[in-house]
């Protein structure tokens, strides 16, 4: 690949390194070069620019992050479109993330051009939540290197993946002594049903015995019986030795103690133990209290179906000194996100965890159709289905939720033709014209309650069938309102088209839109939140207004 500065009028087809102002226009890096582009760089009095340019050994960025990403992504990781280079991986369920760490860091020993960045092993996620990232650092990769890191990684357990959290019905044992009060089980009880709740598991029996090892035994034994997996026994005095009351009532039902102790602060006197298939802990005095320590990582792999033995809790001591971390997360104020432990691929992300964006769909179709004669444009066949069939299973098939369909003229039909999975909004004033369609979708949208912390919503017209569920990913993924992408817009062959993501940040100004005003007359006011997106499909510059250019597409005139 060559980059470096070139003389503006050899620059045509140049990849654009740096941004750049043309006259009114804001070139961005990556743009590929036109010979408009060109003219109005010169015009604007530029003689020299930055450009790089790929051989045939170079691999486009976007390919390139594409390919990597879908090699690394497991069970319960899903990839998203690239964009600028980069892939992000996300998580379809709440779990703990598994990372093969030795395999992460050969592959990013490749080449500089490749990076993977992941969240560390064990840590606990949400759905929706970044497991993984791969940029491509400069404009393409070498060819050879992408092809390596595939050849490494084909046929090998999946680099990047999700254990999910299933439901536990779990048994607890609480023991008590002569001065135990009430209210410390009650409370003990609560803490624990709150950990499992945040995990999609709960109590199912609870046994408070005597502290004395036969009572033990027998209420472990009555548990494991009664089909409770895991048990979980708290003792009423701490546990000091592998022979104490706990450890000695497990081996006296007929059970083992794998290991006692672990190298985690707090969470120290932690037995781990088994009875026959039924994993048993003896869990240490602090987890009475919601705040994080070493038997929540326990608990984490249990709920998440995942082996933890004697070797595991002895390799927890790197990032195991939680003691002396005053914002330690606590259960009962934040969301499972919050719960893994730190370093040990497990620092606690907050609200703030980075996630995939929530975008919704809005589908205007509600226009008065006048220019098809006596039928409806939307309810024409197009290739065995309705016009806004297409639309619908489209936006149906990209990750964007929810999806609504604004109706107005012979709303019903509408509707029907679009198929199951859409939420129909009528606007009755859709004879004002198209802004009255695109207000009536976005006050459904943000009625209080009904907007599900959402990001951005994509605009799409009824009419442009060809155009793609791949299209509507790939400007999900470019947006990222942080970075100045707001506004995201397709473009082929140099020409903007239809639909438009546009960011919740333009809600005030989509809303005082009036009559036939689309979305498209507020791209001045907000350009430099415009981000262009390229896409091969010619499909969104064409609409069908007419039956003739309805019967034009069918016969592949269009």
């Amino acid at each position: 690949m060559f980059f470096g500065p070139v003389p503006v009028r050899e620059a045509t087809g140049g990849i654009l390194g740096h941004s750049v102002s043309a006259g009114s226009e804001r070139f961005k890096k990556g743009r590929v070069l036109s010979p408009a582009d060109i003219n109005a760089l010169a015009q604007a009095g530029h003689r020299e620019i930055y450009i790089a340019r790929l051989d045939e050994s170079d691999m486009p960025e976007d390919e390139a992050a594409r390919r990597i990403a879908e090699a690394i992504a497991g069970p319960q990781a899903r990839v998203a479109a690239a964009f600028t280079g980069r892939a992000n991986l996300y998580a379809d369920t709440a779990g703990l993330v598994r990372i093969d760490r030795a395999r992460l860091d050969a592959l990013n020993e490749l080449d500089e051009a490749l990076t993977v960045a992941c969240l560390a092993d064990y840590e606990m996620v949400e759905a929706g939540q970044m497991l993984a990232t791969v940029k491509i650092i400069p404009f393409a990769a070498p060819r050879s290197v992408i092809e390596r890191a595939e050849a490494m990684l084909k046929g090998q357990p999946p680099l990047v993946q999700v254990a999910p959290f299933v439901s536990r019905r779990v048994g607890l044992v609480l023991t008590r002594v002569t001065d135990t009060k009430s209210s410390v089980l009650e409370k003990t009880e609560a803490a624990v049903a709150q950990r499992l709740a945040l995990l999609g598991s709960r109590i199912g029996e609870t046994r408070i015995v005597p502290h004395a090892e036969a009572e033990v035994a027998a209420a472990i034994a009555a548990l494991k019986a009664a089909g409770c997996a895991p048990i979980l026994v708290f003792g009423a005095s701490a546990t000091v030795d592998r022979h104490d009351v706990v450890p000695a009532g497990l081996t006296r039902a007929g059970g083992e103690v794998l290991h006692f102790g672990m190298p985690v602060d707090p969470g120290n006197l932690l037995m781990l133990g088994r009875h026959e298939a039924v994993p048993v802990v003896g869990v240490p005095g602090c987890a009475r209290s919601p705040k994080l320590n070493g038997f929540d990582w326990v608990l984490q792999r249990l709920c998440a179906g995942l082996e933890i033995g004697r070797r595991d809790i002895m390799h927890l001591g790197g990032g195991g000194l939680l003691k002396e971390i005053p914002s330690r997360p606590m259960p009962r104020d934040q969301g499972p996100r919050d719960q893994g432990p730190r370093d040990q691929g497990n620092t606690p992300t907050g609200s703030n965890a980075p996630r995939r964006p929530r975008i919704a769909a809005l589908i205007l179709a509600a226009g008065l159709s006048r220019r098809f004669g006596d039928g409806h444009k939307l309810l024409a066949d197009l290739e065995g289905k309705p016009v806004i069939r297409h639309v619908a299973e489209a936006a149906l098939a990209s990750s964007a939720r929810p999806v609504l369909l604004v109706t107005g003229h012979q709303a019903e039909a509408v509707s029907q033709a679009a198929g199951p999975g859409v939420q129909a909004v009528h606007n009755p004033a859709y004879a004002e014209g198209l802004a009255s369609s695109l207000r009536a979708g976005l006050s459904a949208l943000h009625q209080p309650g009904s907007d599900g912390g959402l990001d951005g919503v994509l605009v799409c017209l009824g009419d442009m069938p060809d155009v793609p569920a791949e299209t509507l990913e790939k400007l999900i993924a470019a947006f990222n309102p942080a970075e100045g992408r707001a506004i995201c817009l397709p473009v082929h062959g140099g020409k903007r088209g239809n639909p438009t993501l546009w960011g919740l940040q333009f809600l005030p100004d989509l809303m005082r839109l009036e009559g036939d005003a689309g979305a498209r007359s507020l791209f001045g006011p907000h350009a430099e939140w415009i981000c262009e997106v390229p896409v091969e499909t010619p499909g969104i510059l064409h609409d069908y207004d007419t039956p003739a250019m309805l019967a034009a597409r069918q016969s592949g005139k269009a």
